[in-house]
């Protein structure tokens, strides 16, 4: 290779890493690391605070379960829940730059049973269900697809018996009518988001902190 060969690469990593973002995990066997993901307006990772808060809720729940990150972002929520015993995590996010960093970390932290999917979280809950005991749904708020992602999820038996469903909204406007059998057990806000967990009809317990 070149020596300007090489340093054109070079200098195309260093503006890619100059344009990256970090976050740490804050729990589990992974509690400290760095994830990058791409520096987009379209990637909104969920903030430190409200994912302590979640995972209370979820307490022992994420041990051993099967978990989908729908529009994975970042890939925090996903990790997350890898880090504290969760035993297989599906991604799916649709931007190519964001699922090439997960990818990545998920290579370098060894994860034991994982993968990426780069796919329209639509298209992907049309297709052949698998179903999940924990999914985390947490769309780009400005594109509306958070009625019909539920919708798909529900019908086509993505959600196994008894499934915990975490979902995020804007605040303001509140959340889209959701299945009948999504019972709410979990609500709060944080400035201009609303996260809430649900349970698939089976769970036990219903009240909100």
């Amino acid at each position: 290779m070149s020596a300007s060969k090489s340093g054109s690469r070079a200098a195309a990593a260093a503006r890619r890493g100059s344009r990256a973002r970090t976050l740490r995990i804050i729990g589990g066997a992974w509690r400290g690391r760095k994830l990058r993901f791409p520096a987009s307006a379209a990637i909104r990772p969920t903030p430190d605070r409200v994912r302590e808060t979640l995972f209370n809720w979820l307490g022992a729940r994420t041990q051993g379960a099967r978990a989908l990150d729908l529009f994975a972002g970042s890939g925090a929520l996903g990790l997350e829940a890898l880090s504290r015993g969760a035993s297989h995590l599906t991604f799916v996010e649709h931007d190519d730059a964001a699922a090439h960093e997960l990818r990545a970390r998920l290579a370098e932290w060894q994860a034991p049973d994982a993968v990426v999917v780069r796919a329209d979280a639509l298209r992907y809950l049309s297709g052949d269900a698998r179903p999940y005991q924990l999914v985390f749904l947490d769309p780009p708020f400005a594109a509306g697809l958070l009625g019909e992602a539920a919708r798909l999820l529900d019908e086509r038996h993505w959600l196994a018996e008894g499934a915990l469903i975490y979902v995020e909204c804007p605040a303001r406007e509140g959340l889209p009518p959701l299945p009948a059998r999504w019972q709410p057990l979990k609500a709060k806000r944080a400035g201009e988001v609303g996260y809430h967990l649900f349970a698939h009809a089976g769970a036990q317990g219903s009240d909100t902190a």
